[in-house]
């Protein structure tokens, strides 16, 4: 008997699975968009995508588990878009934090325009069961970050948290970037009402 083990070839399984899922999102993306999610059905998106319904099964849990994988793959890149812009403000000598933080958002404004359609599917309000809730974790989140770029001066993350949303909304409506460069111009300019206070006092 030779000492050398046999090589066994195993089946790219993961491979056409991973070709599989990614098919079926991005049939589900498009059906959720063209028909809302409330209309769309599993058979649409298994029909779009050329897939059987066992295969998207056993990828996801249902319709719900295709929208809220969307919407995580959707965030995923824009936290990335978001912390590349900062760190390359910090990197370019930027220390103001409200400069850094409008640095941060022109890149989620930038991604919300370039995948406006999925942005807008988010907007919508039509989702499943339970997102809004998921979208008031996640908003919640994100003050929370921006809570520590500002040193903890609440009132201020409050109100650019809420601008910088309503922002979104807007902008992602409309698709107009010329409205994204003059919020974010308004943004930029507000600070601390203890600064506002100093500098008219002084």
């Amino acid at each position: 008997m030779s000492d050398v083990e046999p090589v066994v070839v195993q089946p790219r399984t993961s491979e056409r699975g991973a070709a599989t899922r990614s098919s079926l999102l991005a049939a589900a993306r498009e059906i959720f968009v063209s028909k809302g999610f409330a209309e769309a059905g599993v058979t649409d998106v298994v029909a779009r995508a050329d897939a059987s319904v066992g295969s998207l099964y056993h990828h996801f849990s249902g319709k719900a588990d295709l929208y809220l994988t969307l919407w995580e793959e959707f965030q995923a890149k824009q936290t990335q878009r978001t912390k590349h812009a900062a760190r390359a403000a910090r990197a370019a000598g930027e220390s103001d934090p409200m400069r850094v933080f409008v640095s941060a958002a022109r890149a989620y404004l930038d991604g919300c325009l370039e995948d406006r359609e999925l942005a807008a599917l988010f907007l919508r309000g039509d989702g499943p069961p339970g997102f809004d809730v998921v979208m008031s974790d996640r908003l919640r989140k994100w003050a929370q970050r921006n809570a520590a770029l500002f040193e903890d001066e609440a009132a201020l993350v409050v109100v650019i948290t809420g601008a910088l949303a309503a922002a979104v909304s807007e902008v992602v409506r409309t698709g107009d970037r010329a409205l994204a460069e003059e919020v974010l111009a308004i943004i930029g300019q507000i600070r601390p009402a203890t600064s506002a206070t100093a500098s008219s006092s002084g």
